[in-house]
């Protein structure tokens, strides 16, 4: 049976979408045309004509209202208990539309709107609220992986792109910041480097993340000082054209290893709350946490600490704030995850051994890596738990261990449409691949990198070490003993 989703549309979805006045931007129109040639739904909440009657433009609410008709209405559900008296028109409506996701209404929410995306935050549904850019790349993923343009992000430095400062990009950051263009070229001239990622045929920039170490570093009005070496996210900006590519989570990829390598014990950014929501979603959900003002804008501060902290807490909570530290005491599980080479390239393209790394004509091979995962199997087992340690066995081929990764979740279900919302976010699954594996029970595995083996670990050495007495061909359980001989053997 064909995957079939069902998408609820906010008010400030519908609104363009009904009013012939209005230009759409590529990704929405986009997102509608797949929908439409792939079967999936696209709903309305009877919340929102309520809005839509608000609207003060008489001729674009009954434009709106009178097209609504191809869309469907959501049917009625229990009034939502989280509306009191004192709740606002607009709130009650959110909740409302929140209420409806989280009793299974739909599969997901699309809304521009970064009050409802904080909302979500707070009720625990973001991970089923979507931006339209994001939810038109989870279309494309899904039924035109061929299309889809994985990120790779360069190192530059900053003179290298004076030439592109008066690229539309780079508008709204001189919007917020008054003398950009002179601060711009400043660091240039001292030599300061910035993360970038470029987009389209004629090369134009579509994310920056500026970054310098600073020392003994007073960040907030209240002179909150961050001990010793800082590294400083200065410009941190992912433009609407390329949003749901996660080039956000390269680019905190990229910083948590220079943040190591330099021995930084402090990450830290400014972000603008009101403006910049989806980076501060993704900024906590890395560990980041507000730490003051300093003037306009909220300081957001990562723990980076050169050693792991020896911390009584959740697991996976630990990865969450100390990537890439990682717990492996006695309490977390450890388990050998065998993966098919092709799942691998996929999962892991930026992985290099030097007897299989991916051909230039390689659809992947250009890529860089993201943090956070998705894992497919028909295992029979249902052991592993959030803040497990997983090492990932290439079969066929390599025969070898290749890479740690913690786990953040663990879930089965033979439902298509399930599996894709879970892996939404997180890796190239096509619809095809998604159907074929839900015709049995499917494992479903979020999880985080941490790293990769600078030397593989092979089958024979597993053997040798008795850490595998046989073919590893479902995820294996192991002890910790067994964990520690894996490390010591890697290190070598």
């Amino acid at each position: 049976m064909a995957l079939r989703l069902r998408f609820l549309l906010d008010t400030n979805i519908l609104i363009p979408l009904q009013d012939s006045m209005v230009v759409l931007q590529p990704s929405l129109t986009n997102f509608v045309r797949l929908c439409n040639a792939h079967g999936h739904q696209l709903l309305y909440h009877p919340a929102s004509v309520t809005d839509i009657q608000r609207d003060s433009n008489e001729e674009r609410r009954e434009r709106t209202l009178a097209r609504l008709g191809q869309y469907t209405q959501l049917q009625a559900g229990p009034a939502c208990p989280w509306n009191t008296p004192q709740t606002s028109v607009n709130d009650a409506c959110d909740n409302e539309i929140l209420y409806a996701l989280e009793s299974n209404a739909a599969h997901a929410l699309v809304t521009e709107d970064q009050g409802l995306h904080r909302k979500a935050r707070e009720r625990g549904l973001s991970s089923r609220v979507y931006f339209i850019q994001t939810a038109n790349d989870w279309l494309c993923r899904l039924h035109e992986p061929g299309d889809v343009e994985l990120p790779n992000i360069d190192n530059v430095e900053l003179h290298t792109l004076t030439h592109q400062l008066a690229e539309s990009f780079f508008d709204s950051i001189r919007a917020g910041y008054d003398g950009f263009d002179d601060w711009f070229r400043r660091k240039a001239m001292e030599g300061r480097r910035a993360w970038v990622y470029r987009d389209g045929a004629d090369q134009t920039i579509a994310a920056i993340c500026i970054y310098a170490i600073q020392t003994d570093e007073a960040v907030t009005d209240d002179g909150k000082v961050l001990a010793g070496h800082a590294l400083k996210l200065c410009t941190f900006k992912v433009g609407e054209t390329v949003r749901g590519r996660k080039v956000g989570e390269l680019f905190l990829r990229a910083a948590f290893k220079y943040a190591t390598n330099h021995q930084c014990e402090s990450i830290f950014l400014h972000a603008n709350n009101s403006q910049q929501t989806q980076l501060t979603a993704l900024i906590e959900d890395f560990g980041f946490r507000y730490a003051g003002r300093y003037q306009r804008d909220a300081v957001y501060v990562k723990a980076h600490p050169i050693d792991p902290p020896a911390l009584q807490m959740e697991p996976f909570k630990y990865v969450q704030l100390y990537y890439p530290h990682y717990i492996s005491g006695d309490e977390v599980q450890k388990f050998l995850v065998p993966i098919q080479p092709q799942f691998h390239d996929i999962l892991f393209p930026d992985y290099q051994d030097p007897g299989h790394a991916l051909p230039d004509s390689h659809p992947q091979r250009h890529v860089g890596n993201a943090i956070k995962l998705a894992y497919l199997c028909h295992t029979p087992s249902k052991q592993p738990r959030p803040g497990d340690i997983v090492l990932f066995y290439r079969s066929r081929d390599m025969r070898a261990l290749t890479t740690l990764g913690v786990v953040e979740s663990y879930e089965w279900s033979g439902s298509a449409d399930e599996i894709a919302r879970i892996v939404s976010r997180r890796t190239v699954y096509s619809d095809q691949q998604i159907e074929e594996m839900a015709q049995t029970e499917t494992k479903v595995m979020l999880f985080r990198l941490i790293s990769h083996f600078e030397s593989p670990l092979h089958y024979t050495t597993l053997k040798r070490l008795r850490i595998a007495r046989g073919p590893i061909q479902s995820i294996t359980k192991i002890s910790d003993d067994s964990f520690s001989r894996i490390l010591r053997a890697t290190e070598r």
